[in-house]
């Protein structure tokens, strides 16, 4: 099953202030701010939603298709993905602009100052899918992410278009978009993801019921944190699946990226809708344990062992024939 991934790619800058922003502060003269933090510490993490979901697709053995935009400085991300299992030939990459970028810098409050460079992700609404689609063969399916929202249109109406089946997953841009354009994006996805505020979010936007929205989309998929994913189909029952269980919460940077990778494969494997949940679950607690979005270790072993611990022997024996 060939799965192209559109969406933001970005690096995160993270930086630790051990003082207080707001002993800095001085509140009649917060017009004219000019201030300087020296910072303890500086991570440099590689994420972005496309970029995060098709590294956990790589881990789990797929070969997804990377679609976004970058900067000539994407080098060495492209490398890392690369050597991860993910194609990344259909990344466009900017002349003019670097690969967007999250700087933030966090007090020992854990109040934060942050600004988001979106740089050459502005250039995504110039990638066709058709070129693309034609180079390898054709596309099963395409994840329409959180990108600029401009390119999440255009690629959703040229799934359309073309026929190519898709699932939309606006995430954080949906604060972004008006009513028509959530309905524009969403119209006919094979698969809608959104965790539970953004349903509700999505729902108010476009004043669709959640009956007229699954008159519109094949399979609806919202997370619910800790309490585990909910996967609604008209005329079905709704499917309720558990949380897979967790060994110590770090970060949760990057997790809902991880189920829709674990859930993907599991859809590509051929597996129901809940095996396909319990392997979305049980990649997105590999996450939660580590800091950072790419920096987990997930092997056929560890998944197997959540995956039993959480849904039973027989699942994990499903799962596991179709891990290498």
């Amino acid at each position: 099953m060939r799965i192209a991934v559109t969406g933001s790619i970005a690096t995160d800058h993270l930086m630790t202030f051990e003082g207080r922003f707001a002993e800095q502060l001085i509140a009649d003269q917060l017009e004219q701010v000019s201030l300087s933090f020296l910072v303890d510490e500086l991570e440099v993490r590689r994420g972005g939603v496309a970029a995060n979901i098709c590294f956990g697709m790589g881990r789990l053995g797929l070969t997804p298709l990377l679609v976004g935009a970058v900067g000539a400085d994407f080098d060495d991300y492209r490398s890392w993905l690369e050597r991860h299992g993910v194609d990344t030939s259909a990344v466009h990459v900017s002349d003019l602009r670097h690969t967007a970028r999250f700087v933030c810098t966090t007090d020992r409050d854990h109040n934060q100052i942050a600004s988001f460079y979106a740089g050459a992700m502005a250039e995504a609404r110039m990638i066709e899918l058709g070129p693309i689609a034609e180079r390898v063969g054709g596309l099963d399916l395409v994840l329409v992410g959180a990108d600029d929202p401009e390119g999440m249109l255009r690629h959703s109406d040229e799934c359309r278009t073309r026929g190519y089946a898709f699932a939309a997953d606006p995430s954080q841009q949906l604060a972004r978009m008006e009513g028509p354009e959530v309905r524009r994006l969403i119209e006919g996805a094979a698969y809608l993801f959104t965790n539970e505020y953004e349903k509700a979010l999505a729902e108010q936007k476009t004043g669709w019921s959640e009956e007229d929205v699954l008159d519109r989309v094949g399979i609806r998929v919202t997370t619910l944190g800790a309490k585990g994913v909910r996967v609604d189909r008209k005329g079905e029952p709704p499917l309720h699946v558990p949380a897979a269980a967790v060994g110590a919460k770090v970060d949760p940077t990057g997790v809902g990226d991880a189920f829709r990778a674990g859930f993907l494969a599991g859809i590509a494997w051929g597996l129901g809708l809940e095996r396909a949940a319990q392997v979305g679950n049980a990649t997105a607690v590999h996450v939660l344990e580590v800091n950072g979005p790419q920096e987990y270790t997930l092997t056929r072993e560890s998944l197997l062992e959540k995956i039993a611990v959480s849904y039973g022997d027989g699942a994990a024996a499903e799962v596991g024939g179709h891990l290498a």
